[in-house]
């Protein structure tokens, strides 16, 4: 087992310059799926953007609607699409029960297998413990429960292997259940269990790389950091940095973000985004990181800053100035993850229905503009030029990329819907509390 070391002080490393800018986002966007693929949660990249040209920008419950299959119960979960195969979680009608279901691009539902057992509400009505997306590779599907069960299936309905991670890592101590997606680079499937115990200080988590094949641990990091009280919860997903000189792992959540060696956990940076002068002991992150164009982003939680940060630290960058792209004091998404395409930066808030715009480099805020009255609670997409956003209520606002604020279209399918849109196969697929929607032109 890898434990976390005390971070350096005084590390070298090479200044940014605004051609990493470009470097970046060429080895993003080069990083591309061929087929009507979107295997993971921020889809084929892991950044939220989508290739595909000329998506549908009108619809409504009726209105360019291809077909909508019924769903056995409600989930926050965002669809996986592999060619012809649609992979998504579900809890079953007797609202216990936590299944994987897979469904054609037709609308036709394969088979349902139930991974495990022990659902719980989460809020009332905010979301069940099939809120972590499905991940697949073409060849297998990995899903993981709010429960700790982890397992993996091929295409055909078959358990290659299983694992409850509250068994192998400790009992889960979170509030609102684990809600953390694994990732997934190439034959490595990466876990955070960032929730901390109550009463224990320093907050230890659990930062898990397994072998996708077969389940074997192949390392295991003990993320060590100082948060206290509700702060130890996260909510987030790890994302995967990468470009020509670097590729690591980074997790967010109790108080830090950490950028984790691939090959063993070991971490190579921090960076404290709640320092103890202005300490709240419930501010729990929940939005992930978004990196990409030389720039890793990284929200909190009510109403507090974002950072945008350099790729290249080590040590402890958290005072190091060198390292700061730049920051705003406040209006953090909370809730969606960043948007970065382009050179600018969406931020989408939690409540409200406000969207923020800003300058990947300079941080400059081009506008902050609302585009509908509800929540946004699912995280945005980019694809062909628009940014597509699925607010709560069933309402999904599609606004033009750029630096000037234009609503294109405002669509609702009058339905309750927490998970993010998927643009692939010239279709978006949606999914409700109720049902899966694929929306194309007739």
């Amino acid at each position: 087992m890898a434990c976390s070391r005390a971070p350096g002080a005084g590390a070298r490393c090479s200044f940014w310059i605004p051609a990493l800018l470009a470097t970046a986002s060429l080895i993003f966007a080069s990083t591309v799926i061929a087929g009507p693929r979107w295997p993971q949660w921020r889809g084929p990249h892991g950044n939220g953007v989508s290739e595909e040209k000329n998506p549908p920008v009108k619809w409504s419950r009726t209105e360019n609607v291809l077909w909508r299959m019924p769903l056995p119960g409600p989930a926050g979960s965002t669809p996986v699409v592999w060619d012809d195969r649609i992979f998504l979680t579900s809890v079953a009608e007797n609202g216990d029960d936590l299944l994987l279901i897979c469904a054609t691009t037709k609308g036709d539902e394969l088979w349902r297998r139930v991974v495990s057992s022990g659902n719980e509400p989460v809020r009332t009505d905010e979301g069940t413990y099939a809120s972590p997306s499905p991940t697949t590779d073409g060849k297998h599907v990995w899903t993981f429960m709010a429960n700790g069960f982890l397992a993996c299936y091929d295409f055909d309905g078959e358990r290659v292997w299983a694992k409850d991670l509250q068994e192998e890592y400790g009992k889960f101590d979170i509030q609102f259940g684990m809600s953390s997606t694994p990732v997934l680079d190439g034959d490595r499937l990466f876990i955070q269990l960032i929730h901390g115990t109550w009463n224990k200080v320093p907050s230890e988590a659990h930062i898990v790389c397994l072998d996708k094949t077969t389940g074997k641990e192949l390392w295991d990091h003990l993320r060590r950091t100082s948060a206290t009280d509700e702060c130890k919860h996260a909510y987030t997903s790890p994302i995967i940095y990468r470009d020509d000189e670097r590729a690591f792992l980074v997790t967010h959540g109790a108080d830090y973000a950490i950028a984790h060696r691939l090959t063993d956990g070991e971490e190579i940076w921090r960076f404290n985004l709640h320092p103890k002068s202005n300490y709240e002991e419930t501010l729990r992150f929940v939005a992930s990181p978004a990196a990409g164009e030389g720039i890793i982003v990284l929200p909190t939680a009510k109403n507090r800053q974002v950072v945008a940060i350099r790729p290249d630290g080590e040590g402890d960058i958290s005072d190091d100035a060198r390292y700061v792209v730049w920051a705003t004091p406040n209006r953090t998404p909370d809730v969606p993850s960043p948007l970065i395409r382009d050179g600018l930066v969406y931020l989408c808030r939690e409540r409200g229905g406000i969207l923020m715009c800003f300058d990947a480099e300079t941080g400059e805020r081009y506008y902050m503009e609302r585009t509908v009255d509800s929540r946004y609670r699912a995280s945005p997409v980019y694809a062909d030029g628009k940014i597509y956003m699925t607010a709560r209520k069933g309402v999904v606002s599609v606004v033009k990329a750029g630096r000037e604020f234009e609503v294109l279209a405002t669509n609702d399918i009058g339905e309750t819907m927490t998970a993010s849109p998927v643009i692939v196969g010239g279709r978006i697929y949606l999914r409700s509390f109720e049902a899966l929607y694929a929306i194309g032109p007739q």
